[in-house]
Parts: structure tokens; C-alpha cells; sequence
């Protein structure tokens, strides 16, 4: 025996090279998808704020208004959203009311003694 199949006790002997490039193949595809979803999504914004920079631009705005939100807006923003969320709700009272039901027969409470095998319980 040698010091490899002591590391690695797997027999390759069984893979054959149709699956290994099939394997290498599809990792590759994984690995090639997820770069090309990286790129994607990192170049949107860039194009984006591109975009946006040309239009404020034509407008004869300052480029660097377009990049900044004042915190005091985003806070009054959330704030009304925050309170417009609340008045959705119902005012509900906090009773509750819990009513004991007797149990009425069921076909499938009698299913359990269709299951077990009462005959290895008597003696």
C-alpha cells in the first residue's frame, strides 16, 4: 500500500474520463455563470450612475447631488412610511377567548388500534 491510499482511501480506478470531463465541464459552467453574474451585477450600477450623472448633466444640475441622500430625508422618509404602516392595522382588543370542545368520534382515532398488534401484548 502505498502513502497515497493510505491519505486517500477512495478507489478512482471506477471514474472513467467521460466523467471527468463531464464533471470538470459542468464545474466550469458553474464557476464561468457565477463570474458572468458578478460582472452583470456589479457594471449595472456603474451604468446607472452613468446614466444619471449624463441626465443631471443636460439638466445643469451638480453631478454630486445625484449621489447623496441627506440622512435627515432618508429619516423622514422612513418615519412616514414607518407611521402610514401603523394606521393599516385594526385596533384589536386583547380578549381571548378559549372554549373547551368536547371530543366527538372520529375514524381516525380509531385508525391507531387498526396498527397495533394488540395479540403480542397479551399473556
Amino acid at each position: 500500500m502505498t502513502n497515497i491510499e493510505q491519505i486517500l482511501p477512495v478507489d478512482f480506478s471506477a471514474i472513467t474520463k467521460e466523467q471527468m470531463v463531464f464533471a470538470v465541464f459542468g464545474y466550469m459552467t458553474v464557476i464561468c455563470s457565477l463570474f458572468l453574474l458578478f460582472m452583470l451585477f456589479s457594471v449595472i450600477p456603474a451604468l446607472r450612475q452613468r446614466k444619471q450623472r449624463k441626465r443631471f448633466r443636460t439638466e445643469g444640475l451638480p453631478e454630486s447631488a445625484a449621489a447623496v441622500v441627506p440622512g435627515e430625508v432618508s429619516a423622514a422618509i422612513a418615519l412616514a412610511v414607518s407611521l402610514y404602516l401603523e394606521e393599516l392595522h385594526d385596533q384589536e382588543t386583547s380578549i381571548l377567548t378559549i372554549k373547551k370542545a368536547g371530543k366527538s368520534y372520529s375514524p381516525w382515532n380509531s385508525k391507531i388500534y387498526n396498527v397495533i398488534n394488540f395479540n403480542q401484548f397479551k399473556r
